[in-house]
């Protein structure tokens, strides 16, 4: 009997032992989980700042395009630039990627069997390194993209008695990506978690839990409006009176659906902990108690992983179209589309400005606000206050309608401090146009610098990046320094030496703060004028290019589509938008025709599904004839902000003369590349080419060797750009 009982025991401990070794396997191999990315991502879509992921093999391709040397232009290929660098090789493997900066120019090179382009310059940056985790970084397992897209690590199976009725078993661990877009379900019960808090554009309703037992401390509030995009950092985030403040929640049962919806909050706190939202000095302001600190990535890590995918949604009573896609509870304001603008408004917080006059300056921002017609499809407006420091009030996406706006802009405080404005400048620069913080890419981008009396830092070299990065930057100043403060001035003159031109445009002088309100028509009607935001222009979004195609007999149905495929691996590199690039076709043989104009496509996809709709035409070569008509139909109908560059694909001698027609498009602004293939005459091809004729004029021995000249081309286009002088 004893034998027996010890034989049980010491069976029952075996198992125990095994279970537990299990168990920690299992949790550590869950903690060495990396995530993996495709070819084809660029930095720039993964909104994480640091993290390591796996490449696949086969990225070595000219198709996944890298942009610059060692330090890499955000939107360049991750794993493509990770061979570059020579980190990995055409095998794939681990990477390290780190974000920083954008740079004001990046160096193309050859280097491992990869060629990189040039770039004069670009708003943000990354490095690879060897994919070994840094002491004291936690690195993600799901990679959170700006594209909603997202890479979901494989769940922890759970034991038996945890499991919940409808859940999937451990076996079927590896489809956790298909159930994590059904719904989330709850690990364990009686699990402390917080209210989720809106991170999207859409408004969004809490449902109420189905059974709650709380104390009268914790209860659960009733569904609230919300403003669109409140920011959603941890216990240390700014909190002001009207929004929904989070409170921790005891509960004893929590009805599924609910729990896919806390779920989704509690993931989008971690990431906009981990991407730095708002980043920069805050105000502390009293904030709801907790019953512990959410701040502490240990606990974000804690609530993160209480929920797992596995639950059918046909389970929770709801209908994935509620849970995933709720419905706002207010429709979302279009806004003034012919304002398509990210502005920022650096806001003067000092102490030397007054509690009446920020007043005054608040009702100001009001009134601009309603003036532009804030909206998802026309402008976007957030606000950093300077003093010392400065820090985000709210961003582009925080709200997306005039009302909200003006509300929230009146509970604004007065933080204090110098007038420190060439910091707040660089702070704008480096953080707040962020794909993360609503900036749209096809908008400009727009900062307007309220100034009470003069900078007290200088503001010159920070201007200078930020027009480099892309941004329009207006000054607003008020009560200029009297004639005993001028000794006191660091920079003077520093309007002049911050704006982009100094006819006037870029900036305002009010003499009193009394009088700003005369200001807010004509201050909104620079900013909304698209046209002449000319600082917002870089070598990638700001021409209008026409492709002129030889579609004479000699190219033949195969080598046409070819010249097709080159035309359209230029156009994808652009920034393609009705105010950035702009693409026009023109097919010409003995006569002309125009496949589309500047006018007809505003988007990168439409572009490129127009060129591959071109139909072959096949006929003489009339090439002198083509370029006066892509003259009279496409550039003479070009925006006068732009750059007017035609591209001539041409395989053969002209039967007109080409000369004549080359001059007059050079005198009326056209920046002409000439591609000759096979046959075509290398004095014609000079003759069509802008000076210096070597560096617009380039010839292939056949078709297939065309894509040679993609990344040459687009380097010469971008270093032309940048020697042109932009003030």
């Amino acid at each position: 009997m004893k034998a027996t009982v010890i034989a049980t025991f010491f069976g029952v401990f075996l198992t125990c032992t095994y279970t537990a070794k299990e168990a920690t396997k299992k949790t550590k191999k869950a903690k060495l989980y990396v995530p993996q990315i495709d070819c084809d991502v660029k930095a720039g879509k993964i909104i994480n700042p640091e993290f390591i992921a796996k490449c696949p093999p086969g990225c070595q391709d000219v198709k996944y395009r890298v942009y610059g040397t060692d330090i890499y232009a955000s939107f360049s290929s991750v794993c493509n630039a990770a061979i570059h660098s020579g980190i990995i090789d055409n095998t794939g493997g681990k990477i390290l990627v780190q974000k920083v900066a954008g740079h004001s120019g990046y160096r193309g090179s050859f280097s491992n069997g990869v060629r990189s382009l040039s770039l004069p310059r670009w708003r943000e940056s990354f490095l690879v390194s060897e994919g070994k985790p840094r002491k004291g970084v936690t690195y993600p397992t799901t990679l959170e993209y700006s594209s909603s897209k997202s890479t979901t690590v494989k769940s922890e199976p759970k034991k038996p008695e945890q499991d919940l009725k409808g859940m999937k078993s451990a076996d079927t661990a590896n489809t956790s990506e298909k159930a994590l877009e059904q719904g989330d379900t709850v690990r364990k019960e009686n699990q402390t978690t917080p209210v989720p808090t809106p991170a999207t554009q859409m408004a969004t309703t809490t449902p109420t839990p189905m059974t709650t037992t709380t104390d009268p401390s914790t209860t659960m509030p009733q569904p609230t409006k919300t403003p669109a995009a409140t920011r959603t950092t941890a216990a240390a985030a700014k909190t002001r009176p009207g929004l929904h403040r989070v409170r921790d929640m005891g509960s004893s049962s929590v009805h599924p659906a609910y729990a896919s919806v806390v779920a989704a909050a509690a993931r989008q706190v971690q990431a906009a902990q981990g991407r730095g939202q708002n980043t920069g000095v805050q105000r502390q302001e009293p904030v709801a108690t907790f019953q512990r600190a959410a701040s502490s990535p240990a606990h974000l890590a804690m609530e993160t992983d209480s929920w797992k995918p596995g639950l059918s949604l046909f389970d929770t009573g709801f209908s994935s179209k509620e849970e995933l896609n709720p419905k706002p509870l207010e429709p979302i304001s279009q806004g003034n589309q012919n304002c398509k603008v990210d502005l920022s408004f650096l806001m003067d917080g000092s102490w030397s400005i007054g509690k009446r006059r920020f007043q005054l300056q608040k009702r100001f921002l009001g009134n601009v606000a309603q003036a532009l017609g804030i909206g998802s499809a026309g402008p976007l407006m957030g606000i950093v206050q300077y003093g010392d420091d400065p820090s985000t009030e709210f961003n582009l996406k925080t709200y997306a309608n005039s009302k909200d706006l003006r509300n929230a802009i009146e509970k604004i405080q007065q933080k204090g401090g110098l007038s420190n404005v060439g910091k707040a400048l660089s702070f704008v620069n480096k953080n707040f146009f962020l794909d993360a913080n609503g900036n749209r890419g096809g908008a400009p981008n727009v900062v307007v610098v309220m100034v009470d009396g003069w900078p007290t830092d200088r503001v010159e070299e920070a201007s200078r990046l930020a027009r480099e990065s892309g941004i329009n930057i207006f000054f607003v100043t008020v009560e200029a320094a009297a004639q005993s403060e001028k000794q006191n001035v660091i920079e003077p003159n520093f309007v002049d030496k911050a704006v982009c031109r100094t006819s006037g445009f870029y900036s305002i002088n009010v003499p009193s703060w009394f009088s700003l309100h005369k200001v807010v028509q004509p201050l909104v009607k620079r900013v909304c004028d698209t046209d002449r935001l000319a600082c917002s222009k870089t070598c990638l979004n700001s021409a209008d290019i026409g492709f002129v195609i030889d579609g004479s007999s000699s190219v033949g149905t195969g080598n046409f589509r070819t010249v097709l495929q080159f035309v359209a691996n230029i156009s994808k590199e652009f920034e393609i938008s009705g105010t950035d690039t702009r693409i026009g076709a023109v097919q010409y043989t003995y006569e002309q025709r125009l496949e589309f104009s500047f006018d007809k496509h505003s988007t990168k996809q439409d572009v490129l599904n127009a060129i591959k709709r071109i139909s072959y035409w096949s006929g003489g070569t009339s090439t002198g004839a083509a370029i006066s008509y892509a003259s009279e139909q496409l550039f003479s109908k070009s925006k006068p902000n732009k750059r007017k560059i035609m591209i001539l694909i041409t395989d053969g001698r002209s039967y007109d003369d080409v000369s004549m027609p080359a001059m007059a498009a050079h005198q009326n602004g056209v920046i002409a590349y000439s591609i000759g293939v096979a046959w075509a005459a290398p004095d014609e091809l000079e003759a069509i080419a802008s000076d210096p004729a070597k560096e617009h004029s380039f010839f292939v021995d056949e078709f297939d060797n065309l894509y040679r000249y993609v990344n040459q081309l687009i380097q010469n286009i971008c270093t032309e750009f940048n020697s042109q002088p932009r003030n």
